[in-house]
C-alpha cells in the first residue's frame, strides 16, 4: 500500500508539474505574441510616419521645382520686356535723330541763304570803301595827315583807358594786401604785449658790472647760456635787471636759477655755464618731484604712482589759458571733494580725479589727441581705477560718462576756469604756436635742438655737425622757412637761424 501510494503520489505530482509547466509555457507564448504584435504595430507606425515624411519632402521638392520654373519664366519675361523697352528706346532715338537731321538740314539751308546775304553786304561795304579811298586820294597832304592823327589819337586813348583800368585794379589789389600786412603787424604787436606778461622773467643783479661778466668776451657767455637753456637773454639799458624770455616756464626757471648760481659763484665761462645748467636741471627735476609729493600730501591723496606724482609737480610750470595748471588742478580737486561729500559719494576718488583731470596737458610731446583722452591713457598706464579714468577722459565730453564722479569733475573744471580773470585765450594760442614752430624744426634729421625766441619771430635751430654739412645747413634753413610759410599761421615774419658748431672732446686720464 505504501508503494502504491508513492506511485500514485508521483503520478499526481508529475501531472501537476506538467500542467504547471504547460501553463507557464502558454503564458510565455502569449506574452511573446503580444510583444510581436506591439512590435509590428510600432514598425507599422514608423513606416507610415516615414512614408508621410517622404511624401511631404517630395511634395516640397515638387513645389520648389514649380517655384523655380515660375521664377525662370518671370525672369525670361522681364528680360523680354527689357529688350522690348530697349528696342523702343532705340527706335525713339532714331526718330529723334532723324528729326534733328531734318532740322539741321533746314538750318543749313537758312545759313546758306544768310551767308549769301552777308556776302552781298560785304560787297557793298567794299564798294563804299573804294569810294572813300577815291575821295581821300584827291585830299591835300595836310588834310590826310590830320585824319591819320585823329585816328591814331583815338586808338591811343582807347589803349590808355585799358591800361589805366588794369593799373587801377592792380593798385586796389596791392592796397588790400598792404592793408592786411599793416593789420597783421598791429595784431602781432598787441599779441606780444599781452603774452609777454607770462613769457618773461626778470633777473635782478646788484650792479651793471655783472652784466658785462654775464655777456662775456664778444658775447660768448650769453651765447653759451642761450644755447644750453633755450632761453633768450635780453641785456638792455634797464638798470640792475636782465630779462629772460621764453614761452616754457621750466626753461625760464632753469635759466634763472643757473644765472643766480653763476653770479653768486663768480665763475662765468662757457664750460662752467654748461656744468651749472646741467646741475640746475637735475635739481629742478628733484624739486618738481617734491612739489608733486607735497601736493598729494596736502590733498591727502595716497598711492599715486611716482611718475604721476612727478607730472603733478610739472603742473607748477604749466599754464592753461593763462591760469597756473597746478593751482587750477588743486582747486578742482577741492571743489570735487566738497561736491562729492554733499552728494554722499566717494570723496577720495573725486579728489583724485579732480587733481589728475588735466594731466594730459603736462607732456612736452603733444600727440594728435585731445588732452582729456591723452590724460586718461597716461593714468591708465600707471594703474588708476576705472572711475578716475572715466572722469579724466569725459570731462570735455570726448567719451561717455559712466560714473557719477565724471560730471562732478566736469562741473568743477568749468567753475574753476570760468572765474573772472582766471584764463586768457591769447596766452594759450601763443604758446601753442611757439611749440609748433619748435616741433617743425625738430622733425628734420640732424637737428639736435630748436628754440623759438623773440615771441616766435625767430627760430634758432642747433644741428649736429657730424650729420649736417655747411651746405646742408643752408638748405635746412630754407626748407624750414618754406614749411613755416606754407603750413603755419603766424603774424609778421619768422627768422630761421641754423647754427652748426663742431666740438671735439677728449679726456686725459
Amino acid at each position: 500500500m505504501d508503494i502504491l501510494g508513492i506511485i500514485i503520489g508521483l503520478i499526481v505530482g508529475g501531472g501537476g508539474a506538467f500542467a504547471t509547466q504547460r501553463w507557464i509555457v502558454g503564458n510565455k507564448v502569449k506574452k511573446r505574441i503580444s510583444e510581436a504584435e506591439n512590435e509590428a504595430d510600432r514598425i507599422k507606425k514608423e513606416r507610415m510616419l516615414q512614408a508621410k515624411e517622404n511624401f511631404l519632402k517630395l511634395k516640397e521638392e515638387h513645389e520648389d521645382n514649380i517655384k523655380e520654373r515660375e521664377r525662370r519664366m518671370q525672369s525670361n519675361e522681364d528680360r523680354i520686356r527689357s529688350k522690348e523697352k530697349s528696342i523702343n528706346q532705340k527706335l525713339e532715338e532714331l526718330n529723334r535723330k532723324e528729326k534733328d537731321l531734318e532740322r539741321t538740314q533746314g538750318d543749313l539751308s537758312q545759313k546758306t541763304s544768310s551767308l549769301e546775304v552777308r556776302l552781298q553786304e560785304l560787297d557793298k561795304i567794299q564798294q563804299k570803301r573804294v569810294a572813300e579811298l577815291s575821295k581821300i586820294s584827291i585830299l591835300q597832304p595836310e588834310e590826310a595827315k590830320k585824319m591819320l592823327m585823329d585816328a591814331l589819337v583815338d586808338e591811343a586813348r582807347t589803349a590808355a583807358m585799358v591800361q589805366i583800368k588794369e593799373i587801377s585794379e592792380e593798385a586796389k589789389l596791392n592796397a588790400n594786401r598792404e592793408a592786411r600786412r599793416i593789420v597783421i603787424q598791429t595784431i602781432q604787436r598787441v599779441a606780444t604785449e599781452q603774452a609777454i606778461e607770462n613769457a618773461v622773467s626778470v633777473f635782478n643783479i646788484e650792479s651793471d658790472e655783472v652784466k658785462g661778466r654775464i655777456i662775456g668776451r664778444e658775447g660768448r657767455n650769453i651765447r653759451a647760456l642761450e644755447a644750453a637753456t633755450g632761453v633768450e637773454i635780453i641785456v638792455d639799458d634797464t638798470p640792475e635787471a636782465i630779462i629772460l624770455s621764453c614761452f616754457d616756464p621750466i626753461r625760464r626757471e632753469i635759466a634763472r636759477l643757473s644765472l643766480h648760481q653763476l653770479v653768486s659763484d663768480g665763475r662765468i665761462h662757457p664750460a662752467r655755464i654748461e656744468e651749472v645748467v646741467a646741475k640746475t636741471k637735475k635739481n629742478l627735476d628733484e624739486e618738481i618731484a617734491e612739489t608733486g609729493r607735497r601736493t598729494c600730501i596736502d590733498l591727502e591723496i595716497h598711492g599715486l604712482h611716482p611718475e604721476l606724482m612727478r607730472m603733478v609737480g610739472r603742473m607748477k610750470y604749466r599754464s592753461s589759458y593763462g591760469q597756473n595748471l597746478l593751482q587750477h588742478s588743486r582747486e578742482v580737486a577741492n571743489l570735487c571733494a566738497i561736491m562729492a561729500a554733499e552728494l554722499g559719494l566717494n570723496v577720495k576718488v573725486a579728489k583724485r580725479a579732480g587733481l589728475l583731470h588735466d594731466i594730459g596737458k603736462v607732456p612736452d610731446e603733444e600727440p594728435e589727441l585731445p588732452h582729456a583722452i591723452l590724460g586718461m591713457k597716461i593714468a591708465e598706464k600707471f594703474g588708476e581705477k576705472p572711475d578716475v579714468l572715466n572722469a579724466i577722459g569725459a570731462h570735455h565730453d570726448e567719451i561717455e560718462m559712466k560714473t557719477l564722479i565724471s560730471p562732478i569733475v566736469q562741473v568743477c573744471d568749468a567753475i574753476s576756469g570760468a572765474r573772472p580773470g582766471a584764463r586768457r585765450e591769447i596766452v594759450e594760442a601763443y604758446i601753442k604756436r611757439i611749440k609748433e614752430l619748435e616741433n617743425l624744426a625738430l622733425s628734420y634729421d640732424g637737428v639736435g635742438s630748436a628754440y623759438a625766441i623773440q615771441a616766435g619771430r625767430e627760430l634758432r635751430v642747433l644741428v649736429e655737425a657730424e650729420k649736417v654739412t655747411d651746405q646742408r645747413a643752408e638748405e635746412l634753413s630754407f626748407a624750414i622757412s618754406q614749411r613755416i610759410q606754407t603750413e603755419m599761421t603766424y603774424p609778421g615774419q619768422v627768422k630761421v637761424t641754423v647754427i652748426r658748431e663742431k666740438r671735439s672732446v677728449n679726456y686725459a686720464k
